[in-house]
C-alpha cells in the first residue's frame, strides 16, 4: 500500500461518512469498547468529557483516560484513551483508533491538526475516521485503501422557515457566533420566554453540563448556543434556529459555508425523532437551493483540506522555521497559513536571547513546546506572546521550572468569583492556560499540586459562571412554573403566616384573603405564568376559605372604619350601596379564581351576617324604621319618628318645634319608650351617639351616598369641631352632632350647655345669665365660636363685658320670638239670602273713587 509521509498502515481501516444524526461516535465507541485498549480523537473538550463520563460507567475509572490541553485524568495502566484530536498521544499503541470530524481538517485554524491524525494516526487492529460524506474524495485519494461506509440519517431534517424569537417552538437552539450574540440572544429569551441555556465551546465542562442540564432536565426550553453544538453534542434538539448567517473565522467575518449550516442544522432531531431549521426574523432567508442541499445532506465535496508539515527539523532555530514553512507536494493539501503558534515564534525569533536558545535541539525543542501552548484568551497576538515570553524565562532559568510562588501567584490572583459573565468567563480563560502548563509534568515544581489547584479554582469558577448566567439569562421561577403547569400536575404549593404564596419552591406573590397579588415586575410572560400558576394552585385554597366564609357568624366579622370587612385579619369584602342605608349590599374583595357559585354563598351569608350587627348595634334608629313599632305611633309622632330616623337619628328642636308643641302627652310618652328624648336644643335618641354606633351610623350614611369623603368621623372625646361645609345636618346627626353656627357640637355637650345656662339664670334677671368658663371648657372652644353657637341657638348677648376675649361679665338672654298673631276666625258664609245677592252685587260693581275733600282756603 503505498504510503504518505512515513505513514504506517494498519488494517482494518474504515472510513464512516454521513451526515449528523446517523451514529458515527456511537458506533465508533462500540467498536473502541470491544477492543483491549483504544483512543479516540474528538473536535471539543465538551464532547470528549461526555465520551469519558461514558466510558467510565462502563469500563470504570481506572481502565479510563481523559487527555485534552487543559485536562489529564490519567490512571496507571489506563487502557482507554479519550482526547480531543489535538491532545491525541500518538506514542500509545492503541488496539483501535478513531478520528471524529474530520471534515474539520478543512477548518483555517485547525485543519492541520485533523490532517496529520487523518493521515498518522492508526490503531494496531482497528482505525476508524468519522466525517461527512463531502470528505470522501479525500479520503479516497489520501488513503485510497480505506473501506468507506455510508451511513444515512436516522431521521429527517426538514426546512421550517423563519419564525420570530418568541414564536419558536419548545425544545429549539438558537444558533450564534460570538459570546455578545449568545449572550443578547438569551438576555431576549429571558424576558420573552423565561429563559434559556448557553453553551458555548469556550465553557469549562462543568459549566457546559450545568447548562445542558438546564436545558435537558426541561427547566427551560430554549437553548443558545455557539457552532459547538454542531460537533457531536447530544441533546434534545427539536428545532435549530440561526440567529446570524455570518462568523468570524480568526482573520475575518464571512459568511457560513452550506456544509457548515448543514453541520449545525443537522443537530434538529436525534435518532428517529424528525427535526426542523430555519432562521429567525433578524436573518436574511435561506436560498431554496441552499435549503435544498440542507435536507438532503448534499454539499459539494472537500477537494482541499489544511496541512502543515509535522516532521520537524526541531536541531535548530532556523531548521524548525524553514520545516514549518515547507510546502506540499500534494494538491489535495494545502498549506495552512500561519497560526498562533507559528506567529508567536516568529515574534520571538527576532529576540537575540531567543536565537541563542535555539542554536541547541533542546533550547529549540522547548521554544517550539512553549509557543505551542493554545491562546484561550483570545486577546491580541501581543498579549499572547508576553504569556509565552513569561514562561519561557522561568523554564530558561537555572532553575528550569516555573517557581511554586509564581504559580501561586497567577492562581490568587484568578481564585475571585467576583464579577459579571463576562469577568469570570476571561478569569476561566486564564485558569485554562495555566492548567494546560500544570499538565506539562516538567514545566512547574510540584506539577501534581498545581493541577489540582488547576482543577479546584476552574471548578470554583465554573460554579460560579453558571450561576451567574443561570440568574443572568433564566428566571427560574417563571421557567419552574410553566414547567409545573405544562405537566398537568398538581402544583406543590405552601402558604405562610404572612400570607406568602411559594408555588415548586418559587415565592410567586402573597395572598391577602381572597385578594392574590402577583410578584410580578418584569415581562408579560411572567404575569401570564403567574396568573397561570395562580388559577391552578390557589383555586382550591380560596375555595376552603370561601366556603368557611359561607358559614362565618356575625362576630367574627369587623367592619373597619373605611367600610372594609374583616375576617380572620383579612379584608375580604366591602360595604355597598343597598336598598336603605342601614340595609348595605356587600361586595366581595377577591375570589375571583374561585367558583361563581362559591363566592355568591360567602357574598350572601356575609351580607346577612353584617345586617345582623348593624340591627343590633343601631337597634334604636332600626326600631324607628320598623313597621312594627312604627305603627303604634299616632300621626304627628309618627311623622317625628321618620323625620329623625331619616335624619341619622337627630334633629335640631328650632326644625321640629311646630310638631313638639302639637305632640300630645300620650305621644311624647311612646317616643320616649322608643328611646327618644325631646331635650333643649335637640331630639335624638341618646343611645345612638355613643361612639360605636354613632360611627357605623356615619359610615353607613357615607356608603349609601357613595361619597367617602363625606364620612364625618370626629375622633373619640371631642366635644365640637369646626364646621366643614362638605357635610349637611343629616353627616352631623348620624355622628351625634349638631350643627351650631360655628361648630358642630356634640349633642349630649348641647344639652348639658342647656343645663348649665338653666343653673347660671339669675332670679328676677328675665332669663339672663353670664357666660362662664365652664361653658367654653364644656364645648372645647374659643370664647368667640361660643357666641356663635349660643346666637345659633337663639340666644342674644345683653350686655358685654369688660374683655371681649374673655366670657366674665357678658351677658345673654334667649332672643324674644315675635308673638305670633292669632288668625282671624273665618266669617261665616251668608247663606241663600237677599244680603248675600246684595254681596255679590257690590263685589262685582267697579270700585268707586273716593270723594275729595275740598281744600281749606288759607288766609295769611
Amino acid at each position: 500500500m503505498p504510503l504518505y509521509g512515513g505513514m504506517i498502515a494498519y488494517r482494518p481501516l474504515t472510513a464512516v461518512l454521513g451526515p449528523t444524526n446517523t451514529g458515527k461516535t456511537h458506533l465508533a465507541v462500540e467498536r473502541m469498547l470491544a477492543r483491549r485498549s483504544g483512543m479516540i480523537g474528538l473536535p471539543l473538550r465538551l464532547l470528549a468529557r461526555e465520551i469519558y463520563d461514558r466510558v467510565v460507567k462502563e469500563k470504570g475509572y481506572r481502565a479510563t483516560a481523559l487527555v485534552t490541553g487543559e485536562e489529564k485524568i490519567v490512571p496507571p495502566g489506563a487502557r482507554y484513551f479519550i482526547c480531543t484530536v489535538e491532545a491525541m498521544p500518538l506514542s500509545f499503541e492503541a488496539a483501535f483508533v478513531a478520528v471524529d470530524e474530520i471534515q474539520l481538517a478543512a477548518d483555517p485554524e485547525r485543519g492541520h491538526v485533523f490532517t496529520d491524525r487523518l493521515l498518522h494516526a492508526r490503531g494496531t487492529e482497528e482505525t476508524m475516521l468519522l466525517g461527512a460524506g463531502t470528505m470522501r474524495p479525500v479520503v479516497q485519494h489520501l488513503v485510497p485503501d480505506a473501506d468507506i461506509i455510508t451511513r444515512e440519517r436516522f431521521s429527517t431534517l426538514s426546512y421550517a422557515g423563519p419564525g420570530k424569537l418568541a414564536r419558536l417552538p419548545r425544545r429549539s437552539a438558537i444558533v450564534a457566533f460570538s459570546s455578545d450574540s449568545v449572550y443578547a440572544l438569551a438576555e431576549l429569551m429571558r424576558r420573552q420566554r423565561g429563559g434559556s441555556a448557553v453553551v458555548m465551546g469556550a465553557l469549562s465542562p462543568r459549566t457546559r453540563n450545568a447548562q445542558v442540564e438546564l436545558y435537558q432536565s426541561g427547566e427551560v426550553d430554549y437553548l443558545i448556543a455557539t457552532d459547538a453544538i454542531g460537533m457531536g453534542l447530544n441533546m434534545d434538539v427539536e428545532h435549530v434556529a440561526f440567529a446570524e448567517r455570518e462568523k468570524f473565522d480568526g482573520r475575518r467575518r464571512r459568511a457560513l459555508f452550506p456544509h457548515e449550516i448543514g453541520q449545525i442544522a443537522g443537530r434538529a432531531g436525534r435518532f428517529r425523532q424528525d427535526g426542523t431549521f430555519g432562521e429567525t426574523g433578524q436573518v436574511r432567508p435561506f436560498e431554496s437551493e441552499l435549503i435544498a442541499a440542507v435536507e438532503n445532506h448534499a454539499f459539494m465535496p472537500i477537494d482541499q483540506i489544511q496541512w502543515r508539515n509535522s516532521a520537524l527539523d526541531l536541531r535548530s532555530l532556523e531548521g524548525l522555521m524553514s520545516s514549518l514553512s515547507r510546502p506540499s507536494r500534494d494538491p489535495v493539501l494545502r498549506r495552512t497559513r500561519e497560526t498562533i503558534d507559528e506567529l508567536s515564534l516568529a515574534v520571538l525569533a527576532k529576540d537575540t536571547a531567543i536565537q541563542d536558545l535555539g542554536r541547541s535541539p533542546a533550547g529549540t525543542s522547548l521554544l517550539w513546546d512553549v509557543c505551542r501552548i493554545p491562546d484561550f484568551r483570545k486577546v491580541s497576538l501581543d498579549a499572547h506572546v508576553r504569556l509565552v515570553r513569561q514562561i519561557l524565562t522561568h523554564l530558561r532559568s537555572p532553575n528550569g521550572r516555573i517557581p511554586n510562588d509564581a504559580m501561586a501567584a497567577q492562581f490568587d490572583r484568578l481564585d475571585k468569583t467576583s464579577g459579571d459573565v463576562h469577568v469570570l468567563s476571561q478569569r476561566l480563560a486564564q485558569v485554562r492556560t495555566w492548567a494546560y502548563v500544570s499538565h506539562r509534568g516538567d514545566w512547574a515544581e510540584e506539577a501534581d499540586v498545581w493541577r489540582e489547584r488547576a482543577r479546584d479554582v476552574e471548578d470554583r469558577l465554573s460554579d460560579a459562571l453558571h450561576d451567574h448566567l443561570t440568574q443572568r439569562f433564566v428566571d427560574r421561577r417563571t421557567a419552574a412554573l410553566v414547567k409545573g403547569l405544562r405537566a398537568d400536575k398538581v402544583l406543590e404549593t405552601d402558604f405562610s403566616a404572612d400570607g406568602a404564596v411559594t408555588v415548586e419552591g418559587h415565592t410567586v406573590g402573597a395572598l391577602d384573603g381572597l385578594v392574590f397579588r402577583a410578584d410580578a415586575e418584569g415581562s408579560a410572560l411572567e404575569a401570564r405564568a403567574l396568573r397561570q400558576a395562580a388559577e391552578k394552585a390557589l383555586r382550591p385554597e380560596i375555595n376552603r376559605r370561601l366556603g368557611a366564609l359561607a358559614k362565618v357568624p356575625a362576630d367574627d366579622l369587623i367592619i373597619k372604619r373605611d367600610g372594609v370587612i374583616q375576617w380572620n385579619d383579612w379584608r375580604v369584602a366591602r360595604l355597598a350601596p343597598g336598598p336603605a342605608p342601614h340595609r348595605p349590599d356587600i361586595a366581595l374583595q377577591g375570589g375571583e379564581l374561585a367558583s361563581s357559585d362559591a363566592r355568591e354563598r360567602a357574598r350572601l351569608n356575609v351580607q346577612a351576617r353584617i345586617h345582623e350587627q348593624i340591627a343590633r348595634k343601631l337597634a334604636p334608629l332600626v326600631t324607628l324604621l320598623n313597621e312594627d313599632h312604627a305603627g303604634e305611633l299616632s300621626g304627628l309622632a309618627r311623622g317625628l319618628a321618620f323625620r329623625l330616623a331619616e335624619n341619622g337619628g337627630a334633629l335640631a328642636r328650632r326644625d321640629a318645634e311646630d310638631e313638639i308643641r302639637a305632640l300630645s302627652p300620650k305621644e311624647r310618652r311612646a317616643l320616649r319608650q322608643l328611646g327618644v328624648r325631646i331635650g333643649e336644643f335637640s331630639v335624638f335618641l341618646p343611645a345612638m351617639i355613643k361612639p360605636e354606633p354613632a360611627g357605623l351610623a356615619a359610615l353607613l350614611r357615607a356608603v349609601q351616598a357613595e361619597m367617602p369623603d363625606r364620612l364625618f368621623l370626629p375622633a373619640p372625646g371631642l366635644m365640637s369641631v369646626p364646621i366643614d361645609s362638605r357635610f349637611d345636618a343629616g353627616d352631623f346627626a348620624a355622628a351625634g352632632f349638631q350643627a351650631c353656627g360655628p361648630r358642630a357640637v356634640r349633642i349630649d355637650m348641647l344639652e348639658r350647655l342647656a343645663d348649665t345656662i338653666r343653673d347660671a339664670r339669675d332670679a328676677g334677671s328675665k332669663g339672663q345669665f353670664e357666660l362662664s368658663p365652664s361653658m367654653t371648657s364644656l364645648l372645647g372652644c374659643s370664647v368667640q365660636d361660643l357666641r356663635g353657637v349660643l346666637n345659633a341657638l337663639g340666644f342674644r348677648r345683653v350686655k358685654r363685658g369688660p374683655d371681649p376675649e374673655k366670657a366674665q361679665g357678658e351677658r345673654w338672654a334667649r332672643r324674644r320670638l315675635p308673638k305670633r298673631r292669632k288668625a282671624a276666625p273665618e266669617a261665616p258664609k251668608l247663606a241663600d239670602t237677599p244680603f248675600a245677592a246684595l254681596a255679590d252685587l257690590k263685589s262685582s260693581l267697579p270700585a268707586s273713587r273716593p270723594r275729595r275733600k275740598p281744600r281749606r282756603k288759607v288766609t295769611k
